[in-house]
């Protein structure tokens, strides 16, 4: 009769952490989730494995005033051991890159212009350069 409790409540206790991890997975936050109205354009890394890691992202932003581009640079990956992220913030509507490359340039800077820029290096520090638009 123990043995049948035991196994109820070992049973119990794995559906429940079951449910806690769904219920923390669908709650998980996005760039979509917040305040701009990001959404993922381009994206690149490179394919070394053994040293740092180098993410490239183009985003468009629906609305670049009330956009939070800080949050959305630090809910992408990064590798602490010399990697770097790099996002690039393109106004929604207007001319954005559909594919990044690693090298830079990352994109054709004659006819794409972002708004801000997103930067992760080495230092494991986030910091956003926010760019005047311009009247194309």
């Amino acid at each position: 009769m123990v043995r049948r409790y035991r196994k109820l409540i070992i049973g119990a206790v794995v559906v429940l952490f079951g449910a806690l991890l769904l219920q923390d997975f669908m709650q998980r936050r996005g760039p979509a989730d917040l305040k701009g109205g990001f959404e993922e354009i381009a994206f690149a890394r490179n394919e070394q494995n053994k040293g740092g890691i180098v993410r490239i992202y183009a985003f468009s932003v629906a609305d670049t005033s009330d956009a939070d581009y800080l949050g959305c640079g630090e809910l992408l990956p990064y590798n602490a051991y010399g990697s770097m992220t790099k996002v690039y913030f393109f106004q929604a509507g207007k001319a954005v890159p559909k594919s990044i490359q690693l090298e830079s340039p990352h994109f054709d800077t004659a006819h794409f212009h972002p708004v801000a820029v997103y930067l992760k290096s080495t230092d494991g520090v986030g910091k956003v350069s926010t760019y005047p638009q311009s009247a194309e």
